[in-house]
């Protein structure tokens, strides 16, 4: 089990990429705009460094939704490989059979 600061702080920066997604979107079309003038741009630019960091959506972690493991997660699911064996070995989830050669 991750620890629960961990989980809530990536909780956290979920929401607030959320939060700001449009206005992001909008200040990044700014400044990949070719046909704006430099200093447009350049103001796009630095409002878009003042926003904060934990509002980027490369910045959130994924995350197992059953033990927040950060590592081997898989993304269809969104369960780490020790939680997707475990549930699968329970019948948990439907589609999933164990494997055995």
């Amino acid at each position: 089990m991750a620890k629960t600061s961990s989980i809530e702080k990536n909780k956290r920066r979920a929401k607030m990429a959320k939060q700001y997604a449009s206005k992001r979107q909008v200040l990044k079309d700014t400044v990949k705009n070719q046909d704006l003038p430099l200093e447009e741009r350049f103001r796009a630019s630095m409002k878009l460094a003042e926003l904060p960091r934990n509002s980027s959506k490369v910045r959130i972690r994924n995350r197992c939704e059953f033990s927040g493991r950060p590592r081997g997660y898989y993304r269809k699911m969104k369960l780490s490989r020790i939680a997707l064996r475990e549930l699968g070995s329970h019948g948990q989830i439907p589609g999933l059979v164990k494997s055995s050669w």
